[in-house]
């Protein structure tokens, strides 16, 4: 490799002797005495020292252009405020496509709750969301592109397109109920330190698909995987209280066989007590399948509206009083709702 001195020179790795890069240079004069005996390199060493005669210091950082650096200090600012400028005008960008992501959004969100089969007119959708007419037209091209939306051609109503109707198939197809009632579960058991069921429905019974317990207390005798009556569990009830009256002729048909002296045995009793529990939106179980035990348990939807599981919580009597099984109905009641609507129903209470 060669480097490249001040001016015309160029020194090469094994010697010290000059070679001009514009041809050959007239041999130089050197004078007598000490001066005589030194290289080239050594002479332009000694010409760069400073005007009072000192040795230049030799510190191994090379000497600093202050021309050149006085002539790339405003270019180097220069770039430097306009990166900055590049930068803030990205964040704007950003945050623009973000502002009109949400609003496209909530177009489709009020097309979705306020279309009633028949779609959403342009004038309204403009009022409810307080936007423009023709923002909201700017805002429906890229989902009417994507068949989110589709317009009718002779009214100009918005309503969805098979766009969403994929989404929604795509998400339903990942879904599986112990997956999404899973953390739903856990977090209840920890709020009221009792045990925990999962239950579907299983004509003319129910199957315990999960269970969360606490291993300081009791055990309760469940087991996941196996089954037991509906009319005498509290998910069985709160499943059978919300099935079409097909499904309670089938549980009174198969028999109400007394479990413990709690045990709601007749018909007449049974549909009272479903009529209940629609009423207040939970179920108990009053020591009606184990003696020493009370449940109380809350429905659970699929996407079409219709029930498929329920949840419930279960301890000895001696903790689970008659007042705690009360202030506890409620919160099992949410935490169902809060399972359908991941489940995709849109229901609001049960």
């Amino acid at each position: 490799m060669t480097e490249t001195g001040t001016g015309s020179k160029a020194w090469s790795e094994t010697g010290s002797e000059p070679r001009s890069s514009a041809g050959p240079v007239a041999p130089e004069t050197r004078p007598a005495g000490p001066e005589a005996g030194r290289t080239g390199a050594e002479a332009e060493l000694a010409d760069s020292g400073s005007d009072d005669g000192a040795a230049p210091k030799d510190d191994g950082v090379p000497a600093k252009d202050e021309s050149t650096s006085a002539r790339t200090a405003p270019a180097t600012t220069a770039t430097t405020a306009t990166a900055a400028t590049a930068a803030k005008k990205a964040g704007g960008s950003d945050r623009n496509q973000s502002s009109s992501l949400r609003r496209a959004l909530a177009v489709l969100g009020h097309v979705r709750d306020h279309g009633n089969g028949r779609g959403v007119p342009l004038a309204q959708l403009s009022e409810a969301l307080g936007l423009n007419k023709s923002t909201v037209l700017r805002l429906t091209g890229p989902l009417l592109d994507e068949h989110l939306l589709d317009r009718d051609r002779e009214t100009g109503w918005f309503r969805l397109g098979h766009g969403s109707l994929r989404l929604g198939q795509a998400y339903l197809s990942t879904l599986d109920l112990r997956s999404v009632a899973a953390e739903h579960l856990r977090r209840l058991q920890r709020e009221a330190g009792e045990t925990v069921h999962l239950t579907v429905w299983q004509a003319p019974g129910i199957v315990y698909l999960d269970k969360v317990e606490d291993e300081t207390n009791v055990r309760m005798a469940s087991r996941v995987g196996s089954r037991a009556p509906a009319y005498c569990t509290a998910t069985g009830k709160a499943i059978l209280a919300w099935l079409p009256d097909e499904a309670v002729t089938e549980v009174v048909a198969a028999g109400l066989r007394p479990v413990t002296a709690w045990t709601i045995s007749d018909e007449t009793h049974l549909r009272a007590d479903l009529a209940r529990i629609r009423a207040r939106g939970y179920s108990i179980d009053d020591r009606e399948n184990e003696p020493e035990v009370r449940c109380v348990a809350a429905p659970i939807f699929d996407h079409t509206g219709e029930v498929t599981a329920a949840l419930s919580v279960s301890g000895l009597t001696s903790r689970m009083t008659a007042a705690r099984v009360r202030s506890l109905g409620p919160v099992v009641a949410q935490v169902g709702l809060r399972i359908s609507r991941e489940l995709g129903s849109d229901r609001q209470t049960g």
